[in-house]
């Protein structure tokens, strides 16, 4: 289990055999197991092929200990590095990262989060927490802080009843389903979960990729982002416990004095079961490019070093190619997105990048997404519109559909805001002087009545 104590005086942590024990702050973290096999695990996965090296002319990435890994672009979803990624693993903590974002997409951070019987009861005693009590209310934003930082089960496990409970009729096991919905809607085939912080379940389980997508997804929350960037949090006294209990951010590649740190480092999640061992997720960010990294199935601070390795592999060997700077087809008429890009090994051109138009399900437009690859690997995708001729190709249509650009759709709204405003100006001009000029010609034809009465 992943095991975390609150007091930093505790006479014990980690006990019994463990790969790798660590304290940071008040948080003490213990995972794996010592021994030959595991030495022998670890030198059989280390030697094991990485997916992506087997690409033509794409760069040699590093050798790892962990049994699954990927570095993935968060933007354009293109995977950079890639061992067994697709495999089916035990998430353990990480599994927070999903419930987290699952809560972010109904919560307010004001919310209260109870805890029942039920969020507690379940605890063993080296299950990572931090001393709830059934009957204590706490908000949503220390709840959240909970959860993403010192990895609490029985937080989790209150945020999921008390979000399913407010805004999904139901309770704990409604929120388990908004979270393989949301998984499934993110495109992750390969992951089934059935708890909300990832203790072990053999029905319980991810893969490297499917990950990578929660975390990008994940990422882009604003609410997220500040949760995981935080190094310390007090959760306040409660109705219940009148010390406050103090947080600190588990992932050691987070911390600037830790020995593990790394600068481009921003936000992530640990996690430990003794059948899934080491997982960790981490996201990045260099020369605009922004990276999700997974390792599963590894050995206490391998996952770190993993993780090292494969973040300087990406940044020094990968680079974003704006695609309305660099795409010249006729074919595209404009991107959705202005700033969407394309990532390729450095020193490949744009020109050397295949293209497949997808049309969008929804239809009724000319709307398409555009996926780009090299060497068979996608590289990037991006909504897009295509030319009538173009579109019309493309979907075998007899007749052009005459639908009109979005550009041109703008210019014909902005025309019609113009014409109308040149209507009002006429009216607010034209209407006085209409008056006055009609105002003296009454005069006129009045003088003219009294000089023929005189």
């Amino acid at each position: 289990m992943e095991a975390a104590y609150e007091n930093e005086e505790s006479s014990f942590c980690c006990t019994g055999s463990r790969a790798f024990c660590a304290r940071s702050g008040s948080i003490c973290v213990c995972g794996g197991t010592g021994g030959g096999q595991e030495q022998q695990e670890k030198a059989a996965s280390y030697a094991e092929k990485i997916d992506t090296n087997e690409i033509p002319g794409w760069p040699q990435g590093p050798a790892i200990y962990a049994a699954s890994g990927i570095v993935m672009d968060m933007n354009s979803g293109a995977v950079l590095y890639a061992k067994k990624a697709e495999e089916k693993r035990y998430p353990a903590s990480i599994t927070k990262v999903l419930s987290a974002l699952t809560a972010l997409q109904y919560a307010k951070m004001s919310d209260a989060v109870s805890f029942s019987e039920e969020s507690i009861s379940f605890l063993q005693w080296d299950d990572a927490q931090i001393g709830m009590k059934p009957g204590e209310e706490i908000n949503m934003e220390s709840a959240l802080y909970g959860m993403l930082l010192a990895s609490a089960n029985e937080v989790s496990y209150a945020v999921a009843e008390n979000v399913g409970r407010q805004y999904l009729n139901g309770g704990y096991t409604e929120f388990i389903e908004e979270m393989n919905r949301i998984s499934q809607q993110l495109g992750c085939t390969g992951s089934n979960w059935v708890n909300a912080n990832g203790l072990h379940d053999e029905n319980h389980y991810t893969t490297a990729h499917d990950m990578a997508r929660i975390a990008a997804a994940a990422y882009q929350n604003e609410e997220f982002r500040r949760l995981e960037t935080t190094l310390e949090y007090k959760v306040p006294p409660t109705n219940l416990t009148a010390e406050e209990r103090i947080l600190d951010q588990n992932h050691k590649m987070l911390w600037p004095e830790n020995y593990y740190y790394y600068a481009n480092a921003k936000a992530g999640k640990t996690g430990y079961t003794d059948q899934s061992k080491t997982t960790l997720v981490t996201m990045a960010e260099e020369n605009d490019m922004q990276l999700a990294a997974v390792v599963l199935h590894t050995y206490g601070v391998d996952a770190y070093t993993d993780t090292r390795a494969m973040y300087d592999y990406a940044f020094a060997n990968f680079e974003a190619l704006n695609l309305k700077e660099y795409e010249t087809s006729s074919e595209i008429e404009d991107f959705e997105n202005e700033n969407a890009y394309a990532v390729v090994p450095k020193g490949v051109s744009f020109s050397e990048l295949e293209k497949e138009y997808v049309p969008d399900e929804s239809g009724g437009t000319r709307r398409v997404l555009v996926e780009y690859s090299y060497q068979g690997q996608p590289v990037g995708k991006e909504k897009a519109i295509l030319t009538e001729e173009a579109f019309s190709k493309l979907t075998g249509a007899e007749k052009k559909i005459k639908i009109e650009p979005v550009k041109q759709e703008k210019n014909k709204k902005q025309s019609e805001k113009k014409s109308k405003l040149a209507v009002v100006i006429a009216l607010v001009i034209f209407l006085p002087l209409g008056y006055i000029l009609l105002v003296i010609l009454l005069y006129k034809l009045n003088m003219r009545w009294r000089k023929r009465k005189k």
